[in-house]
């Protein structure tokens, strides 16, 4: 009977050996967990600048666009903050330096079509576009148009499709570089309007217009803001807008949908993300802070002048438009057979 007690003795403290160091574990975890959220002071997150990384140079509307939500940002968080520009490489050195940067919520990276291009483009990336960031909201979108000269002979979107089907291999669209979102959305456009055509690459925006007024292309697919003044000065006519809707600024202008090319749809667009293990609580800040800014009437207007739609969205809204993004564009990128780099 001792010896049975004994060992029944010996069983009961092993037991509550083990139970103490799993209540010790646990205990730590917790107290990991309340340091972690110990770590964001509410109070001393303004009191240092912010930074928007933009993976473009600076004038274009990606630029122009961070720079109008940056300056009313500002005067919300009573903090600077600031514009850094790092063009090149599709947007992977400003992306990758973001995602090594301190997780605070003071970095930010400007998605855009560029962000979801890459991860379909490229074989390999420094870093996981969607495990290395976390979203915290979409700025806005910009119309994107399929357009020709305005001595063209296709007066309508029907027109250019149904020359390009009578005359397989001889209709030549134009758009900036191989890669890109507007040369993505041009073989987007063929594929949709089941046409056999060229998509012929250039070097920016200026060399597409000049080949379009030249007459060495047929039509071109580009970003509506920076033809915008072409078009309203009669050089170049607008075909159709490639986004779901008409846009505001031309509502004249079908979208290809409604000229009978069904499935082409193409926005561009931008957001806001930061570093994967940034506080909950500093991106709920920002969020808040970014749909203020963009329901404000006057940044509303300063967005729609450089012809930007205000799009502001929850943290998650922004993760499932990044990952449709990133779906749609590997899929265009997979069809065309374009090699991944």
């Amino acid at each position: 009977m001792k010896i049975k007690t004994k060992k029944y003795l010996e069983s009961l403290r092993t037991a509550l050996s083990r139970l103490l160091g799993v209540a010790l574990v646990l205990g730590g975890l917790s107290n990991l967990n309340l340091c972690v959220a110990a770590n964001f002071d509410a109070g001393a997150f303004t009191k240092q600048p912010f930074k928007i990384v933009v993976p473009f140079g600076a004038g274009g509307v990606a630029d122009l666009t961070a720079r109008v939500v940056a300056q009313a940002l500002s005067e919300r968080l009573g903090q600077a903050v600031v514009i850094e520009n790092k063009p090149g490489a599709g947007g992977i050195v400003a992306a990758d330096m973001v995602a090594k940067s301190d997780p605070d919520g003071h970095t930010m990276f400007l998605m855009s079509n560029g962000t979801a291009v890459s991860a379909g483009l490229f074989k390999s990336l420094p870093y996981d576009t969607l495990k290395d960031f976390a979203t915290v909201s979409l700025l806005a979108t910009f119309d994107m148009a399929i357009v020709t000269s305005d001595n063209s002979k296709f007066k309508s979107l029907g027109e250019l499709v149904s020359y390009a089907k009578a005359h397989p291999g001889q209709l030549n669209i134009g758009s900036v570089n191989i890669g890109s979102t507007q040369n993505l959305a041009a073989e987007l456009f063929k594929s949709t309007a089941g046409i056999d055509a060229q998509v012929v690459p250039f070097n920016g925006t200026p060399a597409v217009i000049t080949a379009l007024r030249g007459g060495q292309i047929d039509a071109a697919v580009e970003i509506l803001a920076p033809v915008m003044s072409q078009i309203k000065g009669h050089s170049l006519r607008a075909l159709a807008i490639t986004s779901e809707r008409r846009s505001s600024s031309l509502p004249e202008v079908p979208t290809a949908i409604e000229s009978s090319v069904k499935g082409m749809i193409a926005t561009s667009w931008n957001g806001l993300s930061v570093p994967a293990k940034t506080p909950p609580e500093a991106i709920e800040r920002l969020n808040k802070e970014i749909v203020e800014v963009l329901k404000n009437p006057a940044v509303h207007q300063k967005l729609i002048n450089i012809n930007v739609e205000p799009k502001p969205s929850t943290p998650a809204q922004a993760q499932e438009w990044l990952k449709a993004e990133m779906k749609t564009w590997s899929q265009v990128i997979e069809r065309a057979g374009i090699e991944k780099q």
